[in-house]
């Protein structure tokens, strides 16, 4: 299992609300009973915020994070362009890590963090 390394002083406020809403969908994605089997995954085409296994299922998952709902519930910034983004870089991922057979599910997780609250929306198989 791979776990990204984050050097939290040299981050600035966006990159440390991502972190945040990354660490919770992971920690969500755990209590529900998956694992997580790789974060941050990336390749010339861009990055994947989370691969999780759940059976003989891999899960690729998009984490959206705000600091509040003003503009929109997160998932909403997940539109048709970075869909397919994310089913190509899926497509790269399988083709690097070699899983053998197995089902493909994409998910987006809506992360808002409000001082000491966070907020987790998992939605399974989004697209």
């Amino acid at each position: 299992m791979s776990q990204a390394v984050y050097n939290v002083a040299s981050m600035n406020a966006r990159q440390t609300l991502g972190k945040k809403g990354e660490d919770a969908a992971a920690a969500a994605y755990r209590r529900a009973g998956l694992e997580v089997i790789e974060r941050n995954y990336r390749c010339s085409s861009g990055e994947i915020d989370i691969i999780a296994r759940e059976g003989g299922t891999i899960v690729f998952s998009e984490v959206k994070s705000r600091s509040s709902d003003r503009y929109g519930v997160p998932i909403l910034a997940v539109d048709a362009r970075k869909r397919a983004r994310l089913k190509r870089l899926a497509a790269a991922w399988l083709s690097d890590r070699r899983p053998g057979p197995v089902r493909v599910r994409f998910d987006v997780v809506s992360v808002i963090v409000t001082g000491t609250r966070t907020e987790v929306t998992l939605v399974a198989d989004a697209f």
